[in-house]
């Protein structure tokens, strides 16, 4: 089954026990609203869905993962509310993660941005690419890595998470990003990747429901408290964003490109 949104997709294939999410944005991957929305309804199908047993999350393209937040969408912005409303997308993608009693594997074949770490930290299981370098930007537009901070620094730990967001314009390669635990595997070809992905896959998809749903609650113990506490970072960038200093700070980044 295909969400068609404008300009992208959320894509949803299950076979033998495996269901893929695949996402997709001509603005190197970028999220959304709509594609968010999206993303956190199939994963929580997903998750209540029988049929599935373990879920693989992708994106479609070459190069990029996932470059965050939509800069277009983010301009389009007219109040505190609908900023707010758009970073809570991303909130429910990673609560909608963090709830699903599924084992989500990342399939992290390019570059991760902003919105594209808080996905990738939020996985069970990313295998990635060697070139899939890291950069946490959201500084540099004048708010801050708030509503995926949680997954991130779950992940990696505060100080490599304070790290990444503090500089801010600064790329870490793929190999940093496996030593502080946002991979757990890296492979210098899609080949491979893909024959791990597909073979760990395969494993879950014949493994205890059960004693997965249950690993999954002992793994993320201590996150009950996020749908309150991503609501209220939430809000926070919903505040900054509509900021003067923002908006020029968005307008800068999109004139470049």
């Amino acid at each position: 089954m295909i969400q068609q949104v404008k300009e992208g997709y959320v894509k949803i294939e299950t076979h033998q026990g495996i269901t893929t999410i695949e996402f997709f944005h001509p603005a190197s991957n970028a999220l959304p609203g709509k594609i968010l929305d999206a993303l956190a309804k199939e994963i929580h199908f997903a998750g209540t869905h029988e049929d599935t047993k373990v879920i693989i999350l992708k994106s479609e393209g070459d190069t990029i993962f996932c470059s965050g937040a939509s800069f277009d969408e983010l301009l389009a912005l007219k109040t505190e509310g609908e900023a707010i409303k758009f970073f809570c997308g991303f909130a429910n993608v990673i609560n909608a993660m963090r709830k699903c009693p599924k084992f989500i594997i990342g399939r992290i074949h390019g570059k991760c941005v902003g919105g594209g770490i808080g996905l990738t930290a939020a996985v069970d299981y990313a295998i990635a690419l060697d070139k899939a370098d890291i950069k946490l930007s959201e500084l540099a537009i004048g708010i801050g890595p708030f509503v995926i901070g949680p997954a991130v620094e779950r992940k990696i730990g505060t100080a490599a998470f304070s790290a990444l967001a503090i500089d801010a314009n600064t790329w870490r390669n793929s190999d940093w990003a496996k030593r502080k635990g946002l991979f757990a595997e890296l492979h210098d070809n899609k080949d491979n990747m893909d024959e791990s992905i597909n073979r760990l896959a395969t494993t879950l998809s014949h493994s205890s429901p059960q004693a997965m749903a249950e690993m999954k609650r002992m793994f993320w113990k201590g996150t009950d408290h996020w749908d309150e506490l991503l609501k209220e970072r939430a809000a926070i960038s919903g505040r900054l964003v509509m900021s003067a200093y923002s908006k020029n700070a968005i307008s800068k980044f999109t004139e470049k490109k």
